[in-house]
C-alpha cells in the first residue's frame, strides 16, 4: 500500500534500499557482480582469496579502445562490447567519447539484449565514474526505454542517478516517467521521484531540477486519480507554490474531480473562486472533471446541477463538452436505470438553451449521440419516449442524433417513419439530416423510404434538393428501376429545387431501350416532348438502338423523319447531326431496307462534313438484302428501285 511521503523538505535519501541489485538481477547483464555481497559472501571471498583484477598498461588500454572505436564505427557491436568489457573487468574505462558513443550505439537498436547491455552500462558507470556520462547519453537511453514500454527499470536508473548526484535537468527525462505511467496506468512510481527532485531542487538550490508545470500537473493526477488523497494532492500544490508554478485549468480540473468523489462542496466552492481571480475563461476542464468526480461518487444530481448551471451562466453554449464526457454520463445514469434522469437533464436543458444554438451543440443532441456511439440506439428511443411521455417539448437535436443512427444501421423505415412524426410537430430537419437519411434509404434499396424522404424535404420548403434528387434518381438507374424513375421524374419535374433535365429523361429512356421495354421508351419519349424538354442525339441513339435490338426498323424511319424536320429548321433551333447519330440511323434504315431514308441521311451528313465509313452499311446490305434484285423492284416500286440503286452506287457495291 502506498505510504504517504513525508514533508517535502525533510532530507532522507531517495530509497532506503536501492532497487537496483534486484533489478540487475533481472537484467541478467553478463559482466558486473551487481548484488551486494552479504557478509558471509565477502568472508568466503577472503577465503578464497580471489585475485583482485589485472590492471592494463597504457599501451594495452589504448589497444581496447581502438578495437573499441573500430568496432563501433563497423557497427560490430559484439566486438565492440567485448572490448568494453575487457576495459571495465581490468577496472579502467574507456575515454568519455568513446564511453557514450557506446551506449547511444546499443541504445539505437530496438532489441531487449542490446537495452540491457545499455542499461547496465549506464549504471555500472553512474556508480564507479559519473563523471564520464553525457546528459544526452543518458537521455537516449530512457527514450529507447519509453519506446520499449519498460517502467522498473527506467525507474531505476533515475533511482541510481539522484543516489549518486547524477543531476540531470529534470525536464530532460521526466516526461519520459510520465509516458511510461501514463501507458501502464499507474504513476505512483513518479510521486516519488517528483517529490524527490522538488526536495532537491529547493533544497541545493538546482533550479533545473524543478518540474514544469506539466510534470507537477503528473504527479498531482498521480493524487487526485490514484491515490484519491486529499492530503497529498495539496501537498502538491503547495510544492508549485514554494517552486513558484502557476496552477493551469487542468491542476484545477484535476482537483475538481477529487473534490466531487470525496463529496467536499466547500472545497468545490473555493476551486471556482480561485479560477475567477486566476482569470481563466475556458472553464471546460474544470467542469469535466467535476462531472466526471460526481459520476465517480454516484453523485447524478450534482452532474445535473453542473451542467445546468453551466447552461445558466452561459458557460456550456459557449464551450462544448468532450464526447468522452457525455459517454460517462450517459454510461452511469444509464447502469444506474435512471432513463428518466436523463429525459429529465435534456428537458431542462431545453428550457435554458439559446433558440441560435445549433443543433450538434445542444445537450439533447450530445446526450443522445452518446448513446447512439456506445452502441445504445434503443436506450436512446427510450428517452424520446420518455419525454413525450412526460408531454415534453423535444428538440430537434434529439431526433436529429437519433435519425443520424437509424441511417448508419440501415433501418431506414424507422427514420422515415420519425421524420413524419418530426415535420408534424413543426420542427424541420437540415439539409445534410434528408441527405444521410436518402442516401442510406438508396443504399439498401428501400426506394419507398427515399421517397416518403424526398416528399417529406420537398414539403419543408428546403431550398437545395438537387443532391438528394441525384442520388435517388442514381441510385434507381443502378439498381435498373426505370419505371420507378419515370413515376418519381413525373412527381418532380415542375419543381425547380430538382434541376431537372435532358440527361435525365435519357436516363430513362436508355433503361427502358436497354430492359427491352420499348413501349415505355416511347412513352416516356412522348411525355419529355410533351413537357417541352427537347431531346438530343443521347436521347434518339437510345431509342434506335432499342428499336435496332428489336428489329423494329419502322420505327426508326419514323424517329429519321421527326430528325430531318429538326435537321432543316434554319437558326438556334435547328439540330446538328453526328457521326454516332448518322452512323446509328444508316445501320438501322439500311438493315431496314429503307434506302430512299439512307440516302437523306448521307446527303445531309455530306452537307455537314460528317465522315462516313461505307463499309459498314456494305456489311450490314450483303447480310440483309443481299439476294434484293434491282429488276425486281423495278416492276413493283420505281421509287424504291431508284433509291436502292443510288444506295448501291454510293456504297460500291456495283459491278
Amino acid at each position: 500500500m502506498w505510504r504517504r511521503s513525508s514533508f517535502l523538505f525533510t532530507k532522507r535519501p531517495f530509497s532506503s534500499e536501492p532497487e537496483i541489485p534486484s533489478l540487475y538481477s533481472f537484467l541478467q547483464p553478463s559482466i558486473f557482480a551487481l548484488k551486494r555481497p552479504t557478509k558471509s559472501q565477502e568472508s568466503l571471498q577472503k577465503i578464497q582469496e580471489n585475485p583482485a583484477p589485472k590492471s592494463l598498461t597504457q599501451s594495452q588500454k589504448s589497444n581496447y579502445e581502438t578495437t573499441l572505436q573500430e568496432s563501433l564505427f563497423n557497427r560490430n557491436t559484439d566486438e565492440a562490447w567485448k572490448s568494453f568489457k575487457t576495459l571495465t573487468n581490468c577496472s579502467s574505462f574507456p575515454s568519455k567519447p568513446l564511453t557514450n558513443s557506446l551506449i547511444t550505439h546499443l541504445c539505437s537498436f530496438s532489441d531487449t539484449h542490446n537495452l540491457k547491455r545499455a542499461y547496465a552500462s549506464v549504471v555500472f558507470v553512474l556508480e564507479k565514474s559519473p563523471n564520464l556520462l553525457e546528459y544526452e547519453t543518458v537521455k537516449a537511453l530512457l527514450d529507447s526505454m519509453r519506446i520499449a514500454n519498460t517502467g522498473a527499470p527506467a525507474f531505476a536508473l533515475v533511482n541510481c542517478m539522484l543516489k549518486n548526484r547524477f543531476f540531470m535537468p529534470f525536464g530532460m527525462w521526466g516526461n519520459v516517467l510520465v509516458d511510461i505511467c501514463r501507458k501502464n496506468s499507474r504513476f505512483i512510481g513518479f510521486l516519488d521521484v517528483f517529490n524527490e527532485c522538488c526536495r532537491i531542487a529547493v533544497d541545493e538550490k538546482l533550479d533545473f531540477m524543478k518540474p514544469d508545470l506539466v510534470l507537477c500537473n503528473a504527479a498531482l493526477e498521480c493524487c487526485c486519480h490514484e491515490l484519491e488523497s486529499v492530503s497529498d494532492a495539496e501537498k502538491v500544490i503547495d510544492t508549485m507554490s514554494v517552486l513558484g508554478t502557476r496552477p493551469d485549468e487542468f491542476s484545477f480540473g484535476l482537483l475538481a474531480y477529487l473534490y466531487a468523489t470525496k463529496g467536499l462542496e466547500e472545497k468545490i466552492l473555493e476551486l471556482k473562486g480561485l479560477i475567477s481571480r486566476f482569470g481563466f475563461s475556458d472553464k471546460r476542464v474544470f467542469l469535466q472533471n467535476l462531472i466526471s468526480g460526481y459520476l465517480k461518487s454516484g453523485n447524478l444530481e450534482s452532474v445535473s446541477v453542473t451542467i445546468l448551471s453551466a447552461l445558466k451562466e452561459g458557460e456550456a453554449q459557449d464551450l462544448k463538452f468532450s464526447e468522452e464526457t457525455y459517454n460517462e454520463v450517459v454510461k452511469v445514469f444509464l447502469k444506474n436505470g435512471s432513463i428518466k434522469d436523463l429525459a429529465n437533464l435534456i428537458i431542462e436543458a431545453q428550457k435554458l438553451e439559446s433558440s441560435s444554438i445549433s443543433v450538434e451543440r445542444s445537450i439533447g443532441y450530445a446526450i443522445i449521440d452518446a448513446c447512439v456511439s456506445l452502441g445504445l440506439l434503443d436506450k436512446a428511443h427510450n428517452v424520446l419516449d420518455e419525454m413525450n411521455a412526460q408531454g415534453a417539448s423535444v428538440g430537434i437535436g434529439v431526433y436529429a442524433s437519433i435519425l443520424k443512427a437509424y441511417g448508419k444501421e440501415q433501418r431506414t423505415a424507422e427514420a422515415s417513419q420519425l421524420v413524419t412524426e418530426i415535420t408534424s410537430l413543426g420542427l424541420q430537419l437540415d439539409v445534410g439530416s434528408y441527405e444521410a437519411l436518402i442516401e442510406a434509404s438508396m443504399s439498401c434499396q428501400d426506394f419507398q423510404s427515399a421517397f416518403s424522404l424526398f416528399r417529406d424535404m420537398r414539403e419543408s420548403r428546403i431550398r437545395d434538393l438537387k443532391g438528394s434528387y441525384l442520388t435517388i434518381m442514381t441510385g434507381l438507374t443502378e439498381n435498373h428501376r426505370p419505371e420507378l424513375m419515370a413515376a418519381f421524374l413525373d412527381e418532380v419535374v415542375e419543381d425547380p429545387r430538382a434541376e431537372v433535365g435532358t440527361h435525365d429523361w435519357n436516363s430513362i429512356i436508355h433503361a427502358f431501350c436497354k430492359a427491352g421495354r420499348l413501349e415505355d421508351a416511347r412513352r416516356t419519349f412522348r411525355r419529355m416532348i410533351f413537357l417541352q424538354f427537347e431531346p438530343n442525339e443521347q436521347t434518339y441513339l437510345s431509342l434506335i438502338n432499342g428499336y435496332v435490338a428489336a428489329a423494329k426498323y419502322f420505327s426508326v424511319l419514323m424517329l429519321w423523319n421527326e430528325v430531318k424536320r429538326k435537321v432543316s429548321i434554319e437558326g438556334e433551333k435547328r439540330f446538328e447531326l453526328d457521326t454516332s447519330l448518322v452512323d446509328a440511323f444508316l445501320y438501322a434504315l439500311v438493315k431496314g431496307g429503307f434506302f430512299d431514308a439512307v440516302m437523306q441521311v448521307v446527303e445531309k451528313s455530306q452537307e455537314m462534313k460528317i465522315f462516313v465509313d461505307k463499309w459498314r452499311y456494305k456489311q450490314a446490305f450483303m447480310e440483309t438484302h443481299k439476294k434484293l434484285k434491282v429488276s425486281k423492284l423495278r416492276k413493283r416500286n420505281f421509287r424504291k428501285m431508284e433509291a436502292l440503286v443510288a444506295f448501291k452506287n454510293w456504297a460500291g457495291l456495283t459491278g
